[in-house]
């Protein structure tokens, strides 16, 4: 009976501390995705803004890509290209060459995560 009730006794707490960290785990994700998007967001309101305006959002000219809401792999393979040189473009090579992966990373999130373009249904 005694071996009974201990096994009964370390259930219910073997569930309890699984759901507290079934429930806990997504806000460490967050946090974690929370930072990359803050470091993504300094790297372009330093590197980005300047042509490619506010969160990617306001070019200044009719030739310069709105980022804002761009897909997360199509900005990283962009950014790839343009540091390795496969895509011709002096100023984006020049801007691309010293990024290293993490910060190409980084970007890509926080442009994705931006509000882009929306069109009317």
């Amino acid at each position: 009976m005694i071996g009974m009730n201990t096994q009964s006794k370390r259930t219910p707490l073997a569930c309890k501390v699984a759901l507290a960290i079934a429930l806990c785990a997504p806000f460490l994700c967050t946090t974690s995705a929370l930072a990359s998007d803050d470091a993504g967001k300094k790297k372009a309101d330093a590197a980005c803004a300047a042509c490619h305006g506010p969160g990617g959002n306001k070019p200044i000219t009719p030739d310069t890509p709105r980022l804002a809401g761009q897909q997360y792999d199509y900005l990283v393979h962009a950014l790839n290209d343009y540091r390795k040189g496969a895509r011709d473009n002096a100023v984006m090579g020049a801007m691309a060459k010293p990024l290293t992966g993490k910060e190409i990373g980084e970007l890509a999130a926080y442009f994705a995560g931006q509000h882009g373009l929306t069109t009317k249904p």
